[in-house]
């Protein structure tokens, strides 16, 4: 009778390894199984994704680039001279940048004044 509870151990530190053996085998079934899809399916989503964003990201390098081109094409200073504001020569709130095309003088004439001496001209 002795024998019998010493038997019941052996089979339950029996069983025990056999759990433990089956949960290290599906663990390592399933690391090969996640493995096998994050580089199956892994490799897909990366390129499904790069296809779908590099015509946007080629779109926006074009179009950076033609707004770099046309914004100097906007926007440049332009000095008063004898023939056209000389009320302005000097002056310190002479802006004197064309925008798309119109100069812009100063912010209390924005068009420039129209005779030789301007009521707002302060020297630098």
């Amino acid at each position: 009778m002795e024998e019998w509870p010493k038997s019941i151990v052996e089979m339950m530190e029996s069983v025990a390894n056999m759990v433990d053996e089956f949960f290290l085998g599906v663990t390592e079934m399933v690391d090969v199984f996640a493995s096998e899809i994050e580089s199956t399916v892994g490799v897909e989503i990366d390129q499904c994704l790069q296809d779908m964003f590099e015509p946007i990201i080629e779109l926006y390098a074009e179009l950076e680039e033609m707004v770099g081109e046309t914004e100097h094409a906007f926007t440049y200073p332009e000095e008063p001279t004898l023939e056209q504001h000389p009320a302005c020569i000097g002056c310190r709130h002479y802006h004197g940048q064309v925008y798309a095309g119109n100069l812009f003088v100063c912010a209390m004439h924005p068009y420039g004044w129209d005779t030789q001496e301007c009521p707002d001209w302060e020297s630098h």
